[in-house]
Protein backbone atom coordinates (compact mmCIF):
# COMPACT_ATOMS: atom_id res chain seq x y z
CA UNK A 1 0.00 0.00 0.00
CA UNK A 2 1.32 3.46 -0.59
CA UNK A 3 0.70 6.51 0.41
CA UNK A 4 -1.51 7.73 -2.00
CA UNK A 5 -3.25 4.12 -1.52
CA UNK A 6 -3.70 5.28 2.06
CA UNK A 7 -5.19 8.87 0.80
CA UNK A 8 -7.95 7.26 -1.31
CA UNK A 9 -9.04 5.18 1.50
CA UNK A 10 -9.29 7.70 4.18
CA UNK A 11 -10.86 10.04 1.59
CA UNK A 12 -13.22 7.94 0.85
CA UNK A 13 -13.76 6.34 4.35
CA UNK A 14 -14.29 10.41 5.57
CA UNK A 15 -16.14 11.50 2.76
CA UNK A 16 -13.57 14.37 2.64
CA UNK A 17 -11.54 15.39 -0.74
CA UNK A 18 -8.12 13.80 -1.62
CA UNK A 19 -6.28 17.30 -1.20
CA UNK A 20 -7.40 17.54 2.09
CA UNK A 21 -6.56 14.52 3.32
CA UNK A 22 -3.12 14.44 1.76
CA UNK A 23 -2.59 17.27 3.59
CA UNK A 24 -3.47 15.94 6.74
CA UNK A 25 -0.96 13.08 5.94
CA UNK A 26 1.99 14.69 5.38
CA UNK A 27 1.15 17.06 8.30
CA UNK A 28 1.02 13.48 10.82
CA UNK A 29 4.02 12.41 8.51
CA UNK A 30 6.16 15.70 9.12
CA UNK A 31 5.70 15.78 12.96
CA UNK A 32 6.45 12.03 13.39
CA UNK A 33 9.68 13.11 12.03
CA UNK A 34 10.27 16.02 13.54
CA UNK A 35 9.79 14.64 16.78
CA UNK A 36 12.35 11.47 16.16
CA UNK A 37 14.73 14.49 14.98
CA UNK A 38 14.53 15.38 18.07
CA UNK A 39 14.99 12.12 19.69
CA UNK A 40 11.72 11.68 21.40
CA UNK A 41 9.63 8.41 20.69
CA UNK A 42 5.95 8.95 18.72
CA UNK A 43 3.64 5.96 20.22
CA UNK A 44 0.61 5.60 18.79
CA UNK A 45 -1.58 3.94 20.64
CA UNK A 46 -2.05 0.78 20.99
CA UNK A 47 -0.88 0.78 17.15
CA UNK A 48 2.77 1.16 17.63
CA UNK A 49 5.80 3.15 18.36
CA UNK A 50 8.29 5.17 16.29
CA UNK A 51 11.73 5.12 18.28
CA UNK A 52 15.43 6.66 17.45
CA UNK A 53 18.11 4.06 17.79
CA UNK A 54 21.56 4.22 17.83
CA UNK A 55 23.60 2.48 15.97
CA UNK A 56 27.81 1.86 16.91
CA UNK A 57 30.43 2.27 14.64
CA UNK A 58 32.04 -1.13 13.08
CA UNK A 59 34.13 -2.80 10.63
CA UNK A 60 32.50 -3.50 7.00
CA UNK A 61 33.52 -4.98 3.95
CA UNK A 62 33.69 -3.58 0.28
CA UNK A 63 31.67 -5.96 -1.35
CA UNK A 64 33.28 -5.61 -4.83
CA UNK A 65 37.07 -5.40 -3.73
CA UNK A 66 36.98 -6.94 -0.15
CA UNK A 67 38.83 -4.15 1.21
CA UNK A 68 38.04 -3.41 5.27
CA UNK A 69 36.34 0.36 5.30
CA UNK A 70 35.14 1.97 8.81
CA UNK A 71 31.12 2.41 9.17
CA UNK A 72 30.34 5.37 11.35
CA UNK A 73 28.12 5.22 14.31
CA UNK A 74 24.70 7.03 13.18
CA UNK A 75 21.10 6.79 14.60
CA UNK A 76 18.66 5.31 12.81
CA UNK A 77 14.41 5.57 12.58
CA UNK A 78 12.54 1.57 14.10
CA UNK A 79 8.95 1.15 14.37
CA UNK A 80 8.09 -1.30 17.34
CA UNK A 81 4.56 -2.62 16.55
CA UNK A 82 2.30 -2.63 19.20
CA UNK A 83 0.15 -5.25 20.58
CA UNK A 84 -3.34 -4.55 18.36
CA UNK A 85 -0.90 -4.70 15.31
CA UNK A 86 0.63 -7.79 16.51
CA UNK A 87 -1.95 -9.71 16.90
CA UNK A 88 -3.65 -8.38 13.85
CA UNK A 89 -1.07 -10.25 11.52
CA UNK A 90 -0.59 -12.92 13.41
CA UNK A 91 2.19 -12.30 15.73
CA UNK A 92 2.69 -15.17 17.53
CA UNK A 93 5.91 -17.23 17.72
CA UNK A 94 3.69 -20.70 18.43
CA UNK A 95 5.91 -22.76 15.57
CA UNK A 96 9.30 -21.11 16.68
CA UNK A 97 11.32 -22.89 18.75
CA UNK A 98 13.42 -21.49 22.08
CA UNK A 99 17.25 -22.10 21.60
CA UNK A 100 18.86 -23.44 24.97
Amino acid sequence: MTKADVIDAVATEAELSRRQVGEVVDLVLDNIKTALQKGDRVALTPFGSFVVRSRQAREGRNPKTGEKIKIAARNVPAFVAGKSLKDAVGGTRSGSKRRK
